[in-house]
């Protein structure tokens, strides 16, 4: 089980428009540039984000991206989710064809695995994250 850079950068950019939005709309290429991430992938990854009502867009002078909804709304399993994204720890995608087309013995303990990990992603919010995440920039300017 793997959360490849696809689920990580769509979570990370997500984040990134929700600390950013107050000051407009986002371009992806000051995501790109902040968060180092290519902006050929990230236009991929926003074709789909946009596609699953995540973000809307605006085009010309001043566009770019925003959340669709409040950040309150929107839970990391969501994100991960919308990019195509899988946090299965299954080696049969849950299909219980593991072990030479039967149910392999360990099937079921990777299955509550991945039922956990997906309560824990959908319990967090895109705002629970930007909360700790500005809460801890504070902590570093008082220092």
């Amino acid at each position: 089980m793997k959360l490849t850079s696809k689920g990580r950068y769509a979570v990370t950019a997500m984040i990134d428009i929700a600390l950013n939005q107050g000051k407009g709309a986002i371009t992806l290429s000051l995501i790109s540039e902040r968060q180092g991430i290519s902006l050929s992938y990230l236009e991929q990854l926003f074709a789909k984000l946009k596609k699953s009502g995540l973000v809307s867009s605006a085009r010309g002078p001043g566009g770019g991206y925003r959340l669709s909804r409040s950040a309150e709304e929107i839970s990391i399993s969501e994100i991960i989710r919308a990019v195509d994204e899988s946090v299965d720890a299954r080696k049969c995608a849950g299909k219980e064809n593991c072990h030479g087309g039967d149910e392999c013995l360990s099937h079921e303990l990777w299955s509550e695995l991945s039922s956990t990990i997906d309560s824990f992603l959908k319990s967090i919010t895109l705002q629970c994250v930007v909360d700790k995440k500005q809460t801890k920039l504070k902590e570093v300017s008082f220092a």
